[in-house]
């Protein structure tokens, strides 16, 4: 890697106070100093709204669009839909799926619950099987883990639902060979890309999902309540999950407006959430997905792995498991603590020294980012190994 090329500490970027050793950005992100400008702009913009016109209710859409099609290698930004939640992309998705008795749906275990309950709901709604694939006992499990999804779908599974790497300790999946087993079953593949996208490369074009939603509050940097989804050629004509004025064609002209039209906007456009245009947190996003751009994803990993090299052997040592490097992604991973320790205390320790990680399952999950250092990663351990002695 070209040393010009790799990034150097971000925290002047951001406002977090100091003392404060935040790995925790699979929780939420901090907001970027210049995303809350543009917030701040957004709220004073709206306190005189005779200067808001008809095309700045699709100037920002647009361009936010072209952005997140640019960070995911898509080719046609229309593909791109402003969803408020990832559960309402995989919502989109289940309503514009047919299910018949006998098919099934394939899930890793443990899936953040968005991408769980609308197929839950499936299965119990169309008697279909879901198909909850459990991982191997032992890390490393990322490539075995892998093989047991891909060798789980079969000729009646309807949808595959997935994601870059496991929400609760950063486990990375083959999302290429389980999409191409999908595709040869003439599955779904739906992919939640909430915990990747914005932190490490993902290329549509690759992976070649059928739907990606991405919540925008964690690794896009943007505001709650805001997210993006992209949605391929097998959701073309399907059916909103509501009917905004928006996503009509000639809605960009108020004046006709009660000229009612059946027809959509191309694309994943019909799958816009109702007052997407939202003042405030649009050109947030906008500026957030502006910062995401600005920053090779690689070289995000790269940083990510150069704070946290020492740390793995030490956790080791203490009895942590820990995925293999191959399997494991820079900017969140899982910490399984051995039996012994209790992570309720780990934890209360960690937060009355100012470290904020959290717990999913059986792991601390650790999740940096470029405003991090080694010495947030090292009162990390500090704390770990304090614990580890005194349980012993």
């Amino acid at each position: 890697m070209d040393d010009a090329a790799v990034l150097t500490n971000q925290k002047h970027l951001f406002s977090l106070p100091d003392g404060e050793h935040y790995l925790n950005c699979a929780y939420m992100s901090p907001t970027p100093k210049r995303v809350v400008e543009a917030g701040v702009r957004g709220i004073m913009r709206k306190t005189a709204p005779s200067g808001i016109h008809a095309e700045d209710f699709f100037r920002d859409n647009e361009t936010v669009r072209q952005l997140f099609a640019r960070l995911i290698g898509a080719s046609a930004p229309e593909r791109v839909a402003i969803i408020p939640a990832a559960s309402y992309g995989i919502a989109t998705v289940a309503r514009n799926l047919t299910f018949a008795p006998g098919q099934n749906i394939v899930v890793a275990e443990g899936q953040f619950p968005s991408n769980v309950y609308a197929w839950r709901e499936a299965a119990r709604r169309h008697g279909v099987e879901l198909r909850t694939v459990m991982p191997p006992d032992r890390v490393p499990r990322g490539e075995a883990w892998t093989a047991r999804v891909v060798e789980a779908i079969d000729a009646e599974t309807i949808v595959v639902a997935a994601a870059p790497l496991h929400w609760t300790d950063g486990t990375c999946f083959d999302l290429e060979a389980m999409g191409a087993r999908a595709r040869d079953c003439d599955a779904a593949f739906v992919v939640d890309g909430t915990q990747a996208v914005g932190a490490m490369p993902f290329d549509v074009a690759r992976v070649q999902p059928d739907a990606l939603v991405c919540a925008g509050y964690k690794w896009l940097l943007g505001p709650y309540s805001v997210g993006l989804a992209y949605f391929g050629p097998r959701f073309d004509g399907g059916i909103p999950l509501e009917e905004g004025w928006a996503a009509r064609r000639g809605s960009e002209d108020f004046r006709r407006l009660i000229d009612y039209q059946d027809d959509y906007h191309p694309g994943a456009l019909r799958y816009d959430v109702g007052e997407r245009s939202n003042f405030i947190l649009m050109p947030m996003l906008l500026a957030a997905l502006e910062q995401v751009l600005e920053w090779d994803l690689h070289d995000v990993q790269a940083y990510c792995r150069s704070i946290t090299a020492e740390l793995f052997d030490a956790v080791r040592d203490l009895g942590f498991g820990v995925e293999g490097e191959a399997g494991r992604a820079g900017h969140l991973f899982g910490l399984h603590a051995p039996a012994h320790v209790d992570l309720e205390e780990v934890k209360r320790e960690l937060q009355a020294r100012r470290v904020s990680v959290s717990l999913r399952g059986s792991a601390i999950r650790v999740s940096p980012h470029v405003y991090n250092d080694a010495s947030d990663v090292a009162a990390l351990l500090e704390v770990l190994r304090d614990h580890v002695s005194h349980a012993a």
